[in-house]
């Protein structure tokens, strides 16, 4: 016979050189998690609990950079945005990027209170 029988020279089903040529992709895969799927998991947690806070008098930034204020909530997924004086835009919630501040109900109090002021200063100097 020219053929000589050939033997596997590994038996067992878990050999430790599999280990050890796995190990970089499982370590890979580690870096990967707590670097890119971590911190993009949590962002889109806030986005999501931001969005499901936005409220009337909230001042917002649109996905294509326009700045206006919440004027109602019509439904869970659209709002009504003051963009300019007697403009008002229907948005679609999703595309909120962001919310610039809450407004502060003290300080709006104070400064209708000044508004007034002014007015009643100004209607009897006249």
């Amino acid at each position: 016979m020219w053929i000589s029988t050939a033997y596997a020279q590994g038996t067992g089903i878990f050999d430790q050189n599999a280990l050890v040529q796995f190990l970089p992709l499982i370590l890979i895969f580690v870096v990967f998690y707590f670097l890119l799927i971590r911190p993009q998991q949590r962002k889109a947690k806030d986005q999501k609990a931001m969005l499901e806070a936005l409220r009337r008098g909230d001042r917002v930034v649109t996905g294509g950079g326009i700045i206006g204020t919440v004027a109602r909530v019509d439904n869970p997924e659209e709002v009504v945005v003051d963009i300019a004086e007697n403009v008002r835009v229907r948005v679609l919630r999703s595309t909120i990027a962001s919310v610039l501040a809450k407004p502060d109900p003290a300080a709006a109090r104070e400064a209708a209170r000044q508004k007034t002021e002014t007015r009643a200063k100004v209607g009897t100097k006249e």
